[in-house]
């Protein structure tokens, strides 16, 4: 009796499998961000908690606040470059880029993820404002504002920014542009921290 009744149950759920769809199909492949310095296997890091270095989850704009690549076509015009899919969003993957640069640079305690955790006085914050396709000028473009605190109650800002050629607005093309001006800004972006 028992398992008729649980079979009766389950009747409706098995039925409705065939009709529910979660998602679309897969992308041929997915784009993601590779760190050109990266710090070896083994190797940690030590200090003070004072001299840890909190990395807080950086922002991004609306337009950049999804999976996919834009492409700015005029002042006014944003599109998508078509078949190009991030693995996740680029604040999240530009984060990542930007601790392990600073990780493996600086030889610093890099505290990231979504909750840094350790009390580090040392926090950089920031905000991506381009992250992708300038049609206009064929070039893969990063700008990054990026804020952290200075000596005492001071707070120091600054811009960074990025533009690599793209030969052609493919996917192929403009990822492999993309990591590269990631890569440079992640890299200046260490040299200011210090």
């Amino acid at each position: 009796m028992t398992r008729k009744i649980t079979l009766a149950a389950l009747a409706p759920a098995l039925l409705l499998g065939g009709c529910v769809s979660f998602g679309g199909d897969a992308p041929d492949s997915l784009l993601t961000l590779t760190p050109s310095a990266t710090a070896p296997a083994g190797v940690g890091a030590q200090g003070a908690q004072g001299s840890a270095l909190a990395i807080v989850p950086f922002e991004a704009t609306k337009a950049l606040d999804v999976t996919r690549v834009p492409v700015q076509v005029t002042d006014t015009e944003l599109a998508y470059l078509q078949d190009a899919v991030w693995v996740d969003r680029p604040a999240r993957l530009f984060g990542q880029l930007v601790a392990e640069t600073i990780r493996s640079r600086s030889g610093r305690v890099v505290v990231d993820g979504d909750d840094p955790g350790v009390n580090a006085t040392d926090r950089l914050h920031g905000s991506l404002r381009s992250f992708g396709y300038d049609a206009r000028s064929r070039e893969a473009v990063v700008i990054f504002d990026a804020v952290r605190n200075g000596d005492g109650s001071a707070v120091v800002s600054r811009r960074f920014e990025a533009r690599v050629a793209v030969a052609e607005p493919e996917a192929g093309f403009v990822g492999p542009a993309l990591n590269r001006a990631a890569n440079q800004v992640a890299g200046e972006v260490a040299e200011w921290i210090g």
